[in-house]
């Protein structure tokens, strides 16, 4: 039984859904927290629907905010629990995705989905185990999970673009390599990497315009 994520969204500049992001949130925080990010590129994608789901569980760590699934060293959660907690939310998550794609009628080809942090280990977790392509995916300062399975798991091969900041001192920069090294064993073709000069974890500005310059190619702007 899938849960119910709840958005927030932008509308496309135009007036017309050619395209679609989504934004998935990094741990203790919420869909609205990367909307901020839907001005500076909607202005340069005026056809893209910009929409960001709250993750489906209250944080224990951050009262305020939402968790796609536990962290034993924050929340002392077992590994069992953790990984219980990502393979559920990999299942509501696919079927947001489905939804928009049904709801917006857009092809997988005319999707991004753009993470950051535990969002960004949400989707490299998902979108790759999809079976229809989706135009690409943008993951800021996150890392690939178990990337020991993903040449068996994957069954589509996106576009990545893997970006961290080197100064990042909750997710190592170290684990930009790991996941581009993972992501090229297991078959993926197209993975590129950017690395933002001091910056810690976050989204500067030159993330950003990578990024932009990534989706505007991937969704044929």
């Amino acid at each position: 039984m899938t849960r119910a994520l709840q958005a927030t969204r932008q509308e496309p500049v135009s007036g017309v859904t050619r395209s679609v992001c989504v934004f998935l949130h990094g741990y203790g925080a919420n869909g609205a927290d990367l909307m901020g990010l839907a001005d500076p590129l909607g202005e340069h994608l005026p056809d893209t629907l910009f929409i960001a789901p709250d993750a489906p569980e209250a944080c224990a760590g951050a009262p305020m905010g939402f968790q796609w699934f536990p962290i034993s060293w924050i929340d002392g959660s077992s590994e069992e629990e953790s990984e219980r907690g990502l393979l559920m939310a990999a299942e509501d998550l696919n079927a947001f995705l489905d939804g928009i794609l049904v709801d917006e009628d857009l092809l997988p080809e005319q999707m991004v989905v753009f993470g950051f942090s535990q969002g960004t280990m949400m989707a490299l977790q998902v979108v790759p185990r999809r079976e229809d392509e989706l135009a690409g995916i943008i993951a800021f300062s996150g890392r690939l999970l178990a990337p020991e399975l993903l040449k068996d798991a994957a069954v589509s091969k996106p576009p990545i673009l893997l970006v961290h900041g080197d100064e990042d001192d909750v997710v190592p920069p170290q684990s930009l390599p790991e996941a581009a090294e993972a992501l090229q064993e297991a078959g993926f073709k197209e993975v590129y990497a950017h690395i933002m000069k001091g910056t810690a974890h976050g989204i500067a500005q030159d993330g950003l315009t990578v990024s932009l310059a990534f989706m505007r190619d991937k969704l044929g702007f």
